[in-house]
Order: structure tokens, then sequence, then C-alpha cells
């Protein structure tokens, strides 16, 4: 043991047998095979809020007004209604913001209002594995 250390603090790294090698390869490989990358908040969610929700929920819409929710900004966002958030980091099914873009509320309060600009399937599904992911601001 006290051999291996020496030969690692001094650059030279002795494999392993051969099946503990696959097997640390197969470790560091597991991470690679996922494949998803995180969606981003910046590149992905503030251009979605900002096409569907922007025209009423910018400071001063009538969006705001009413509701007190305003989307300028991630804190904003993340402050919610005067009721409360209306995202709940890693819990797509529990946030409000949710259920008002996928129609599991009283339709007067479905949003976008009147139907105007709705979400597309893919913006939703971005917008709830945001939400899954814990909703970063990255």
């Amino acid at each position: 043991m006290l051999n291996e250390m020496r030969s690692i603090r001094t650059g030279r790294l002795q494999l392993m047998g051969g099946s503990h090698c696959i097997f640390v390869l197969a470790l560091l490989c597991a991470g690679c095979s996922q494949g998803t990358v995180p969606v981003s908040y910046k590149e992905t969610i503030t251009p979605l809020l900002t096409e569907h929700c922007g025209r009423c929920h910018e400071n001063g819409g009538i969006g705001t007004q009413q509701s007190g929710l305003a989307m300028d900004s991630y804190e904003q966002l993340m402050q919610g209604t005067r009721l409360g958030a209306v995202i709940h980091p890693g819990d797509p099914a529990g946030s409000t913001l949710m259920a008002l873009v996928e129609s599991r509320t009283d339709p007067a309060i479905r949003m976008p209002i009147d139907g105007h600009n709705p979400l597309s399937a893919d913006e939703v599904s971005e917008l709830r594995q945001w939400i899954k992911e814990g909703a970063p601001n990255n």
C-alpha cells in the first residue's frame, strides 16, 4: 500500500489487475453515458419566459399588477406572487407555474392568458426539466 501511494505521488500510477481496471473504467464512463445537459436558465428559460410571459409579467405589466409575479429577473421569478412561490425547486408537479402552463388549473387563470402564444410541448418539457433540476440560476 505504501509503495502504491509513493507511485502515485511520484506520478507513476501502476495499473491494477485486469478486472479492477475494467471496473474503474466502467465507473468513469457511466457518468459519460448519461448525456444529459442541464437546462440553462439564462439560455433557455429566460427567452422562453420573455416570449410567452413577458407581455404581462414584466415590471408594471398587467399580470404583475394583478398577481405580484414579475419575471424580469431570476430573483423576481423565484419570489413568486403575493400568495407565495410559483416554483418549488425539484418539484415540477408541485410548482404552480407548471400547473398554469400545463392547463391543470381553472381555465380563467390558465397561462398564458386567453391562450395567447402558448408554450409548445418542448418548451413545457424544458421548463419542467429545469424545475426538476432544482431551478438553478445557471
